[in-house]
């Protein structure tokens, strides 16, 4: 169907208002749903194309929206959580030639794919940090999983291996990047044993720096967005990706190895606006948990973009057939240069925190 005709099915099925002609367009970079803008006057909308292949429980994920649609009724945030709008017959979901759509209502302001200023690494931790603890009376058994085992290091580490023993044969980079992964078994036996005694709670599960609106000047967060994955997770998940998507040299489609590195001075940052959300309810052990966060999420996401490879690309679009294995190979880089500087990440750890370990 051509964008031309899916607008008009969809301004068929909202009440959307306009002074003007509707116009629509893509929007944003996601991996997952495609996106569109509908604009018109003197408001706007985003139109998102479900993706039930990925998220096979939208009910579920309705469920968990409507757990946070009764908590702003009564406890505030300083920025907007956009939830889905009812079409005409009540629904949030509407269907067209088989595909799921949702529409939200457009929040202006800026989306970026990459910080530009150390402050806005800040003001993007510190927002995830607020949404963990406003979200923190949410009951972890309330909440339902909208993709089962989804940041579960374990199960992904066993998948992995499990593909992997499949293959009867891998090319020697392939088999490089395959024996780092397989070698990290005994951090996943840290990860293990550690969450034995973290505790759940409301979490976003995708902490992109692409998943927040930004005010034009971009001095403030508007808006917490894409919150499909939001459910039942450790802070270590939500910080741990702010890292691996924020603090990184390169994007995690770059292939420029040799300028792929954590730069310190953003994780500090990212550390202090985290912990100015977080301070006043995280435990010890999820305070010190968050040293590892970064290694946990980076080491699922390049298990995950491997697995996918060795596939067949059956989950991460892709714009070329090795896209999935150079993304293993840059978290895989990523990963290193975490491991290297351990000892200067736990002082910046300590002067944040005022912990010790």
């Amino acid at each position: 169907m051509n964008h031309s005709s899916l607008l008009e099915v969809i301004a068929s099925n909202f009440p959307l208002h306009s002074s003007q002609p509707l116009q629509i367009k893509p929007l944003g970079e996601g991996l997952i749903h495609q996106t569109f803008l509908i604009a018109g006057q003197p408001k706007s909308w985003v139109l998102q194309g479900f993706n039930k292949n990925v998220f096979k429980f939208p009910e579920r994920i309705a469920a968990n929206l409507n757990l946070l649609s009764k908590l702003s009724e009564s406890e505030h945030l300083p920025f907007i959580l956009p939830l889905p709008l009812e079409n005409k017959k009540g629904g949030k979901l509407t269907e067209v030639k088989g595909q799921f759509y949702r529409l939200f209502e457009f929040v202006k302001g800026q989306t970026i794919q990459k910080i530009t200023h150390l402050n806005q690494a800040y003001l993007a931790a510190k927002a995830y940090g607020q949404f963990a603890d406003w979200g923190k009376e949410i009951k972890a058994e309330d909440l339902q999983e909208s993709i089962a085992n989804f940041h579960r290091l374990d199960l992904r580490f066993s998948r992995f291996l499990e593909v992997l023993n499949s293959k009867k044969s891998l090319s020697p980079e392939e088999k490089e990047v395959a024996d780092f992964y397989a070698y990290q078994s005994a951090f996943i036996d840290h990860y293990i044993s550690s969450a034995k005694s973290l505790p759940f709670r409301l979490t976003h599960n995708d902490t992109k720096i692409n998943n927040l609106i930004f005010s034009e000047n971009l001095d403030r967060v508007e808006a917490v967005i894409d919150l499909d994955t939001l459910m039942a997770g450790m802070l270590l998940y939500d910080f741990g990706d702010l890292v691996r998507t924020v603090a990184c040299s390169e994007p995690e489609t770059s292939q420029n190895w040799e300028n792929l590195f954590l730069i310190p001075e953003v994780f500090e940052v990212l550390l202090k606006g985290y912990w100015e959300g977080i301070k006043d309810f995280a435990n010890p052990d999820e305070i010190k948990s968050l040293l590892f966060g970064g290694e946990v999420m980076t080491i699922i996401m390049g298990l995950r973009f491997f697995t996918d490879h060795l596939e067949g690309n059956v989950y991460y679009r892709v714009e070329y057939p090795e896209q999935n294995f150079h993304r293993a190979k840059n978290q895989m880089i990523f990963l290193q240069s975490q491991q290297s500087l351990q000892a200067d990440l736990q002082e910046v750890w300590k002067k944040v925190t005022g912990s010790n370990l």
